[in-house]
C-alpha cells in the first residue's frame, strides 16, 4: 500500500505541467508558484492535521509524542522552504524547456540526488534493487528527454535545465528530511502538516510582489485550485504517508511516475507527438519502476540513522 500511495501521488503530480500549460495567459512561473502553495499548503496543513488528530486517537498506548526540539522545529521548517522553493524552480523548467523535458528533467535528477544524500547521511549503501530501478528510470528519463517531440530538438535551455535540477534537489532534500522525523517517531500527518503550514507562510510573503491578474479569469481560479488542493494537499499526504514504508531513495525513485503521467498527458491531451527515442524512454522508465515496486514489497529498516559505535 506505501508503495501504491506514493504512485498515486506521483500521477497527481504528474498534472502540474499540464496544468500550467492549459492555464490562462499572463501567469509566471514566481506567480503560479506562489499562488498553488498558498493555497496548497493551508489545505495541506489542515487535512494533515486533521488526520494526524485522528490518528493519534486510535493509536494503540496512546504512545507519547517526539519532544519538539529545536532540530525537529528547523526539519519541519526546512521541508517547506524546500517545498516553496520547489514551485517556482519547477515551473521555470517547464516554461522554457517544456512540459514533458522540464518534468523529467525536475524528477529524474531528484532519486539520484536523494539517494547519495540518504548515503551521506545514513552510511547506508542504497540497495541493489534500487540502483538497478534507478539506472533504468534514469535511462528512461534520459531518453525521453533527448527525443523530445517528433521532429523536434529537445529542450536544453540552461536556465530551464537549472530550474529544473534544483527542483529535484529540493525534492530530494524534503524526502531525507522527513524520512529523518519519520525516524524520529513523528507521525506522518503531522510531518507533513508542518511542512504545509511553513511552506503557505513562506510563499504568502511574496504575494504582494506577484502579478496575480490572472485568478481573475475562470481558467485562473480552476488552474490554482487544482493545483494547489489536488497536486499538493491531496499527494503530499499520500506521498507522506507511503514514505513511512518506505526509504527516501525509493520514494523518489517511485515518483518519477510523475514524467510518466506528465509524457502520457502530453501526448493525450496537449496533442505533442513523442519521438521513437522517447517513446522508448517511456518503456524504459515503466519498467524501471516496475521493478522498483517488486522490490519494495520488503519491511524497511526502522532506523536507519543509527550511527555505528
Amino acid at each position: 500500500m506505501h508503495v501504491l500511495a506514493v504512485l498515486i501521488a506521483a500521477m497527481l503530480f504528474g498534472t502540474t505541467g499540464t496544468s500550467q500549460a492549459l492555464g490562462p495567459a499572463g501567469t509566471t512561473p514566481l506567480s503560479i508558484g506562489v499562488t498553488r502553495m498558498v493555497i496548497g499548503g493551508t489545505g495541506l496543513a489542515l487535512l494533515a492535521f486533521l488526520l494526524a488528530a485522528r490518528h493519534a486517537r486510535r493509536r494503540p498506548g496512546r504512545a507519547p509524542r517526539p519532544r519538539l526540539t529545536a532540530g525537529a522545529v528547523s526539519l519541519m521548517v526546512l521541508t517547506g522552504a524546500c517545498l516553496a522553493v520547489y514551485q517556482p524552480l519547477f515551473f521555470l523548467g517547464t516554461e522554457r524547456n517544456g512540459v514533458a523535458v522540464g518534468t523529467v528533467v525536475a524528477l529524474g535528477s531528484a532519486p539520484i540526488l536523494a539517494g547519495l544524500l540518504e548515503w551521506a547521511l545514513t552510511r547506508r549503501m542504497p540497495s541493489a534493487t534500487w540502483m538497478g530501478a534507478t539506472a533504468l528510470a534514469t535511462l528512461g528519463v534520459v531518453l525521453l528527454g533527448f527525443g523530445g517531440e517528433a521532429g523536434g530538438t529537445g529542450g536544453t535551455d540552461p536556465v530551464g535545465l537549472l530550474g529544473s535540477i534544483g527542483a529535484g534537489a529540493s525534492f530530494a532534500v524534503i524526502a531525507n528530511a522527513q524520512r529523518r522525523l519519520l525516524d524520529d517517531g513523528w507521525d506522518p500527518f503531522t510531518v507533513v502538516g508542518a511542512m504545509g503550514a511553513s511552506s503557505a507562510a513562506l510563499s504568502a510573503l511574496a504575494l504582494p510582489f506577484v502579478d496575480l491578474a490572472w485568478l481573475g479569469q475562470t481558467p485562473g481560479i480552476v488552474m490554482a485550485l487544482w493545483l494547489g488542493i489536488a497536486t499538493i494537499a491531496v499527494a503530499y499526504v499520500l506521498f507522506t504517508w507511503g514514505l513511512s514504508g518506505l526509504t527516501a531513495a525509493t520514494a523518489a525513485t517511485l515518483t518519477l511516475g510523475e514524467p510518466l503521467t506528465a509524457s502520457i498527458l502530453g501526448i493525450a491531451v496537449l496533442g505533442e507527438r513523442l519521438s521513437l527515442l522517447a517513446i522508448g524512454g517511456l518503456v524504459v522508465l515503466a519498467a524501471g519502476l516496475a521493478l522498483l515496486a517488486w522490490g519494495s514489497r520488503a519491511p524497511r529498516d526502522p532506523a536507519p540513522y543509527a550511527v555505528e559505535a
